[in-house]
C-alpha cells in the first residue's frame, strides 16, 4: 500500500524507509536504518526525481502508481547514479516505457554501465544552466561533481524554490514519521547523523562541497530535498554552516578526542590518566574511544569533530596496533586535516608505535604535534604517569590558547 508525504501542494515524497539495515554500503555500521528519498511533482508533465534502492522498491512503485492515477510518467530526473538511488530505475522504465530519462552526459554514460534498458531513445541530456519546463514548474540543473560521484548534479525547481540536492545534506537514519528536519532536534538528532554521513560518504571532497554551496547561494531556496534524511525548509544557516565546517576541515569542538588501543588495559590506564588531567586543567569537551570497540566509521566523525586528538597505542608486531592502524587509515582516506595531535606509545621491549604514528600523520595536511611522544614500558608507573600528566597539561594549554583565539 502506498505511503506518501506532501512537501508542497504539488510536490510529494514518494521514497521508502529501510529499518533493518545494519551496514550501509557494506562498510558503515548503522542502527537507525536509512531513508531513501524520491520525489514526485504533479504537473502537466509528471516528474519523478531520482528512484530508490531495491530494498524499498515495492512501496516506491506503489507510491508512483498512486500519484499517477493511471496517467503516463513523463520524466524521471536522475541527479545521482549510485545504485541506492538508481537501482530501481530499470524497473521503473519497464513499468513506464513512455518515460524520458533526464540527466547530464556523465549520468548517461554511468547509467549504461548499470542498466540493460535502452537509454538512447528516451534520454534527455541537459547541461548546467539549461531549463526544463513541465507546465507550471521550470527546472534548472546545477553540476555538483564529486559530491560525491563525478556525474552528480542537483536540480532546482524555480517555481517552488526547491533544491533537489542529491547526496548533499543527506543523513543516516530512517524517518520517524516526519520528513522535515525542523521536526527533529538539531543538536541531538540531525547533527550526529549528518556528521557521520558527511565524514564517511562525502568526507574527502570538501572543496567540491564548498563549490556547490557557493552555487546554491545564488538561488532563492525555499527548501532542500536530499536523497537521504530530512527535508530542510527553515533555519538554513545552521545546516549550511555545519556542512561548511566539515568541508573546510574545521573543528566543531575545541576539545580532545582520546583514541586508545589496549589489549590488556595498560594503555587504557594511560588514556584515563590523560583524560583526568585534561579535565583538571579545564578541558571540558572530551571523548574517549577504544578503537577495538568502535568501528573506524564511528571514530571518523569524532576525529572531524574535535580540535585535538590524543592517540594512545601499543606496539604490535613491530607496528602500530592493528585496530589503531585501521582507524588512522580511514582518517587518511577521508583527508582529515587541521588537527593538533599528541601521542602516547606503549611497548614491552621495543616501543616503536609512537614514531610510526607520527610518521603516518605527517602525511596528512596541516597536522600540528603537541608535546613529545610519551613512552610507557608495559604499564604505567610513577614516572610515566607524571609524563602523561605533563603531556596533558601541554594539551590543555593548547586547547585554552585555541579557545582564546
Amino acid at each position: 500500500m502506498h505511503c506518501v508525504y506532501k512537501v508542497t501542494e504539488d510536490i510529494s515524497w514518494i521514497g521508502g524507509n529501510e529499518r533493518k539495515l545494519s551496514v550501509f554500503e557494506g562498510t558503515i555500521p548503522m542502527q537507525d536504518g536509512m531513508a531513501y528519498n524520491s520525489y514526485f511533482v504533479d504537473d502537466e508533465k509528471t516528474v519523478v526525481l531520482d528512484t530508490v534502492d531495491m530494498s524499498v522498491a515495492k512501496v516506491f512503485f506503489e507510491n508512483v502508481d498512486h500519484m499517477l492515477q493511471g496517467r503516463p510518467l513523463d520524466y524521471v530526473i536522475i541527479n545521482h547514479v549510485e545504485p541506492d538511488h538508481s537501482a530501481s530505475l530499470e524497473y521503473l522504465i519497464m513499468r513506464h516505457p513512455e518515460v524520458k530519462v533526464v540527466g547530464n552526459a556523465k549520468t548517461k554514460k554511468m547509467l549504461q554501465q548499470f542498466l540493460v534498458a535502452d537509454l538512447d531513445s528516451r534520454y534527455v541530456e541537459v547541461k548546467e544552466g539549461e531549463e526544463l519546463c513541465t507546465g507550471k514548474h521550470v527546472y534548472t540543473f546545477v553540476s555538483a561533481p564529486m559530491v560525491h560521484w563525478p556525474e552528480v548534479m542537483v536540480t532546482y525547481d524555480k517555481t517552488s524554490g526547491t533544491l533537489f540536492s542529491a547526496d548533499a545534506f543527506g543523513i543516516f537514519g530512517a524517518h520517524d514519521g516526519n520528513i522535515f528536519a525542523d521536526a527533529y532536534h538539531f543538536e541531538t538528532e540531525w547533527l550526529p547523523s549528518a556528521r557521520k554521513y558527511y565524514t564517511t560518504i562525502v568526507g574527502k571532497y570538501g572543496k567540491f562541497v564548498e563549490q556547490l554551496i557557493a552555487k546554491a547561494a545564488t538561488l532563492d531556496i525555499k527548501r532542500i530535498c536530499p536523497l537521504h534524511g530530512f527535508i530542510i525548509r527553515k533555519d538554513f544557516d545552521k545546516y549550511i554552516n555545519a556542512y561548511l565546517t566539515w568541508a573546510r576541515y574545521e573543528s566543531e569542538e575545541n576539545g580532545a578526542l582520546i583514541l586508545y588501543a589496549s589489549p590488556y588495559g595498560n594503555s587504557k590506564n594511560a588514556a584515563e590518566i590523560c583524560a583526568c588531567e585534561l579535565a583538571e586543567n579545564g578541558v571540558d569537551r572530551m571523548r574517549i574511544m577504544d578503537v577495538s570497540h568502535w568501528d573506524p566509521m564511528d571514530i571518523l566523525p569524532q576525529a572531524f569533530r574535535y580540535s585535538h586528538m590524543v592517540i594512545v597505542a601499543p606496539t604490535y608486531n613491530g607496528e602500530i596496533f592493528i585496530k589503531m592502524q585501521e582507524a588512522l587509515d580511514e582518517m587518511r582516506a577521508m583527508g582529515l586535516s587541521n588537527k593538533k595531535v599528541s601521542i602516547i606509545e606503549n611497548g614491552s621491549w621495543n616501543p616503536v608505535s609512537g614514531k610510526k604514528i607520527k610518521a603516518f600523520l605527517e602525511g596528512l595536511r596541516n597536522i600540528t604535534f603537541v608535546g613529545d611522544i610519551v613512552t610507557i614500558d608495559s604499564s604505567v608507573k610513577h614516572e610515566s604517569a607524571e609524563a602523561v600528566a605533563a603531556l596533558a597539561r601541554e594539551i590543555a594549554a593548547s586547547v585554552r590558547a585555541e579557545r582564546a583565539n
